[in-house]
């Protein structure tokens, strides 16, 4: 089931769309699902990851604040441990989103500039912590992807192989699913069977591109 919480088209071109949604709801699901119908798709996670590079200043600086400790033997960064700490300590988690962050942000932009000029109309950008990060307000559309809590805990207990308590911290330091649907555009439920999500993506993909073609003849 697809929810509309706020319809809206800013003047920007490409327009840009965020998939974001809590930890294990499903939002690669949604992306992939986008890319199949040809739009340009690229993950926010995947930029974190260049941005955290060996080499790379953000890297420098998380080895600097947390030790060595989260370094893995091939020197790139202990994701896991990374996030098992900020988890259980406020500050951390905000000192790393300092050292991250700017260069994610620089790099998205860089991508959708890209994706303009080689004539995309609409650009989706997975961006899993858009609200706490600030993010959203650069987007034209959000789509949250929303999984009742239990789902989620069972899927990221499986996913990372981590105990029912680390599950629960991990979803802690997310922004609670009700304030989420209220600062979303749309609202795709994922708690059926995956071919019901499938269907809403779909209708979902209709009312954007419909929108674009709409906005493109009236300009």
């Amino acid at each position: 089931m697809i929810t509309i919480t706020n319809d809206k088209y800013k003047e920007t071109r490409p327009a840009r769309v965020a998939v974001t949604g809590g930890i294990g709801s499903g939002k690669t699901l949604v992306c992939l699902r986008l890319e199949e119908k040809g739009l340009v798709v690229f993950s926010a996670d995947e930029l974190s990851r260049l941005a955290v590079a060996p080499g790379t200043e953000a890297h420098g600086k998380i080895v600097g604040h947390f030790g060595k400790q989260v370094l893995m033997p091939d020197q790139t960064i202990n994701r896991p441990e990374l996030r098992r700490m900020i988890s259980a300590d406020p500050a951390a988690k905000r000192a790393l989103e300092s050292f991250i962050h700017p260069e994610v942000f620089r790099q998205m932009v860089q991508k959708i500039e890209e994706a303009e000029k080689n004539g995309a109309t609409l650009v989706v950008v997975e961006v899993p912590l858009l609200f706490e990060s600030g993010f959203d307000a650069w987007f034209d559309f959000v789509i949250l992807v929303s999984v009742d809590e239990k789902r989620r805990i069972k899927r990221i207990m499986s996913r990372d192989g981590v105990s029912r308590e680390d599950a629960v911290a991990m979803m802690k330091i997310q922004m609670p699913e009700e304030e989420k649907r209220k600062r979303a555009d749309f609202v795709i439920d994922n708690n059926g069977s995956e071919s019901e999500t499938l269907r809403s993506i779909d209708r979902l993909h209709e009312y954007l591109i419909a929108n674009i073609r709409k906005k493109d003849k009236n300009s």
